[in-house]
């Protein structure tokens, strides 16, 4: 078998019909159909079971698919490396955000573009979960997403911690500290115990990310929140606040995107009272030298 009798065997095992196959081949029916029959004898082994124009992989077939789409996706790293080394650092570079996503990526991005001015970026925002479908589907170079998530799929480079923000409407008149003078911050704080008097607005979605982190800050400390709403759409969330509908925890990065609203900010007191991202990549794949340079560039900002 040939590089080309596997991709003509993926479409297949995709489409599972020969005639919608050959239409995402560009080809007509009778000669896929005859690749097949030649793949099947090669083999000594039927891939698919037959059922009308329907077709189901057996069990060699299965097995068969995804050795196919490895080799085929190596085949393709390998000339995309290969180009790489002989035309210098150039092509796209596709990055995914999070609307909690890390402040510092427009200051590396241009400092990127000055160095390496023949990359081109498209830049695609998502929730946490998708980017990680999109970084594992290879849709994505790299995606920065916030913490804590489930890492062992990936490589990634930790962003480091930002101060956690509790933002109301209005200002409060029970429950602020005055930070010491010279501390971290010269803004209020307020802890978790009065935070949870009011009705919140809590950022992302249930079970991930900055989400599943403020939940179990509330619950280590046996509190629990009158939570009226998530929003995973910061933009949404901050007009939310601004109405009056309830009250929200937002990382400094997202808080300093929207200083133009009539928010009061309070910064949240405690040793736990921060949030993580990290920039992440597909573990154990090869990532062109555009995103290996871009993640060289972003280290030194955790510094």
């Amino acid at each position: 078998m040939d590089l080309k009798q596997l991709r003509y065997f993926i479409a297949l095992a995709e489409e599972l019909q020969v005639t919608s196959a050959a239409q995402k081949l560009h080809m007509s029916q009778p000669p896929l159909s005859q690749q097949l029959k030649l793949m099947e004898t090669e083999l000594g082994v039927p891939l698919f079971n037959r059922n009308g124009r329907n077709l189901e992989l057996t069990a060699p077939g299965k097995t068969l698919y995804e050795h196919a789409l490895t080799i085929t996706r190596l085949m393709e790293e390998a000339k995309a490396e290969i180009q790489e080394s002989g035309q210098g650092l150039r092509g796209k570079l596709s990055i995914g955000i999070n609307t909690l996503s890390d402040e510092r990526l427009p200051e590396a991005l241009s400092a990127f573009r000055a160095l390496y001015p023949n990359v081109t970026f498209k830049i695609q925002q998502n929730e946490t979960n998708q980017l990680m479908k999109l970084v594992k589907d290879r849709a994505l170079d790299l995606a920065i997403v916030r913490l804590p998530i489930a890492l062992d799929e990936f490589d990634y480079v930790n962003l480091g911690a930002e101060p956690l923000f509790f933002v109301t409407a209005g200002k409060l008149q029970e429950g602020i500290v005055q930070a010491e003078a010279g501390g971290q911050s010269a803004q209020p704080l307020i802890a978790y115990e009065q935070i949870a008097l009011h009705p919140l607005v809590l950022p992302s979605t249930e079970g991930l990310g900055l989400y599943h982190l403020l939940l179990d800050q509330f619950h280590a400390k046996g509190l629990s929140p009158t939570i009226v709403g998530e929003c995973s759409d910061i933009g949404m969330l901050i007009e939310l606040v601004s109405s009056g509908f309830g009250a929200t925890i937002l990382p400094r990065a997202s808080l300093n995107r929207y200083r133009c609203h009539q928010l009061q900010a309070y910064r949240i007191d405690g040793p736990h009272a921060s949030s993580s991202s990290a920039m992440i990549w597909l573990k154990q794949h090869y990532i062109s030298k555009a995103a290996q340079k871009l993640i060289d560039l972003i280290k030194p900002l955790n510094n």
